[in-house]
Order: C-alpha cells, then structure tokens, then sequence
C-alpha cells in the first residue's frame, strides 16, 4: 500500500527503444525520482526497448499502471497529447527543430532547456520555465586525471563527416583519437569513455557528462539538421555557447580542418575543474528535480490553471478538435508533414491533412 503523501509521477518519451539525449534525460530524470522516498514513480513509451529495458531491470521502475497520476513529466507533443487526461503535465522542449518538441496546447506547465527554447516557445505564445539538463553528478565524474598536455581526444558528434575531421586532426596533431558514434557503436556507460580521454567534441548534452567528468568541451558538430558549425573550445565562452544548449548555434562559427585544430590546440587540462564546477552548479539533476516539484507546487495554485484543469477534466477521454488544431496552426509546413508522414501516435484525421498538404 503507497504511504500517505507518496507523489505519484509519471515519466514519459515518445522513445525508449535506443540511446539518444532525451532518452538519457528520462533514464536520468527516473533514476533519480526513484531515489527519493516520498515519490511512486512510473514511466510511459510508445516505443520500448534498450532504455526502458534498463528502467525497468536496473531502476525497477515500471510501465504506466495507473489511472492517474499528481505528476507527469513529458518529453515531446505526443505524450501530452495521450497523457495529459491522467494529471498535471508539465512538457520540457529539448529543442527548437524536431517535430515532436514543438509544445502542445494541454499541458499545465512547460519546461525550456535552453534560452533559445524559451525564446521558440514564447514567439508561440507559450510562457516557460527554464530548467538545464540535468545530469546525475555521483555517475558523471572524474575517475582519471587528464593529461597536462593533450593525449587523447573523443568525439561524441553524430555525423561521419565531424568524426573523419576530427580523427584527421589528431592524427596531425599525434594524438590518440576515440569516438562512440551512437548510430555505429552505440555505448551506455559513456562515462567511462569521457573518463579515458582529455577533451571531448560535442554537442549539449555529451558536452555537459563530459564537463560533469572534469574534461574541457570543443562544441561542434555536423549535424544534418543543421549546417556545420559550432562553439569551439567554450572555456572562454561557455555562459554564450549555454543560451543556445551548448548547440553551436551561438556563434555559428563554420569550421575547417586548420581552425578547428586551432581549437584543440587551446586544450588546458586545468580547466576540467571550471567545468565541473559549472555542472555542480546549474546541471545537478537533484537541483532539476526540485525545480519541476516547485514549478508544479507553483503552478497549481494558480486560479487559472486550477479551471484549465477543471476544463481537461470535462473532456476526459479524447483529445479535442480545438486542442489539436490550436496545436497544428504553430506548426512549419515542414513539421505538418514530418506528423502525416510518420503517423505519430495520438493524432488523427490523417485522410483530409494528406490532401491539403502531400499533394
């Protein structure tokens, strides 16, 4: 029998099937829930497999098994979209391009990782707090001292094209190269990876375990949602680089194989300490966790919110017309299609979409 004054929270991602950044985040953001003994925590998926796996036989946490919840805590439109009937939603946006991190119209609270999801949410009209990426800072540590001087480099992008420049420069360079390519080499426990090199290449939230393991970060990537750029070596301009996620999208800076090597070569092992302090500071996923418990407390007692959510309660059972439309009128031509195309689950109407913007 659950305690008296046991939150109930559900945990939910569109995927839990392969390793990805809001994939780590759920692990993380559970991992973490589970810990604390005035909290029953439950996960959702649409689709379950290597994570989930690993939520249910290493956390001990299971699939949705109630009708409601005090909590949830949703990444991406379509678990609001199914959820938001069984309690107090509150959905994070990781980003400003994907489909499915675009806000949906019936949850209570939503969560920005970034300055730059902020700024995206608000041109939609949506109001958010902005919460960093947790990381779990007792898993993410310095478990080997870097070198003075640069040895080894990992890369942690996910493009071909970044690895193969990056694996070139430190040839040049004669240093040992790394990677774990999670499209080839997909690895779990990345933190013993980050821990057998001195600088890592990346791109937010691999650049935050890697700073949260005391290994100074070069911010870049070639990512093929978005032109080859990145932030470079951020010691210098990390609280820049953050307002966009540590994305490379702050500076935008185009780089070629001798510029790049310009940043390696600013490599200074003393400052694995700045970065982990930083993580300390702002990225500790106990501090993250209190800021979505304050940002529900907060929320709910709200007048505002007390009759939206009398209003979700009349329409228990379906996702309405208005909500799903209210929704889909903020969405790019690009995204519309991305939905059609895939069939995510959720939405309907799919015949009448198709034909105002397929043909």
């Amino acid at each position: 029998m659950m305690k008296k004054g046991t939150k109930k929270i559900l945990v939910a991602n569109a995927r839990l099937n392969k390793l990805g950044g809001s994939e780590t985040f759920t692990y993380t953001l559970i991992e973490e829930l589970k810990s604390r003994a005035d909290v029953f925590v439950e996960y959702f998926t649409f689709e379950k497999g290597t994570v989930s796996d690993k939520i249910e036989n290493e956390l001990g946490v299971s699939f949705q098994s109630l009708k409601s919840y005090d909590l949830i805590l949703a990444n991406h439109y379509t678990c609001v979209a199914e959820l938001y009937k069984y309690g107090f939603i509150i959905q994070t946006c990781h980003g400003i391009y994907p489909v499915l991190e675009q806000p949906f119209c019936l949850a209570d609270a939503y969560v920005s990782i970034s300055q730059e999801v902020k700024t995206h949410l608000s041109k939609l009209g949506y109001a958010t707090t902005l919460i960093y990426n947790g990381i779990n800072t007792n898993r993410f540590y310095s478990k080997k001292t870097i070198h003075k001087k640069l040895n080894t480099v990992l890369s942690l992008c996910h493009s071909k094209a970044a690895n193969n420049l990056i694996k070139s420069i430190c040839e040049d360079l004669n240093v040992e190269y790394l990677q774990a390519y999670k499209y080839k080499n997909p690895v779990w426990n990345i933190e013993d990876k980050i821990n057998e090199s001195d600088l890592v290449v990346g791109l937010g939230r691999s650049a935050y375990e890697a700073m949260a393991c005391g290994r100074p970060v070069v911010v870049y990537d070639n990512r093929p949602y978005f032109e080859s750029c990145g932030d470079g070596y951020i010691k210098d301009k990390f609280e820049l680089s953050l307002l966009n996620n540590c994305s490379g999208r702050y500076f935008k800076t185009y780089y070629d194989k001798e510029s790049l090597k310009k940043e390696f070569l600013k490599y200074n092992n003393e400052d694995g300490d700045f970065f982990r302090e930083v993580i300390l500071k702002d990225f500790n996923i106990k501090n993250a966790v209190n800021q979505y418990i304050d940002l529900w407390d907060s929320t709910i007692q709200n007048d505002i919110n007390k009759n939206k959510g009398f209003i979700k309660k009349m329409n228990r059972g379906v996702v309405s017309k208005f909500a799903f439309f209210n929704f889909w009128k903020n969405l790019s031509k690009k995204h519309k299609k991305e939905i059609i195309l895939d069939k995510y689950p959720g939405l309907y109407a799919w015949g009448r979409i198709k034909k105002r913007f397929l043909q």
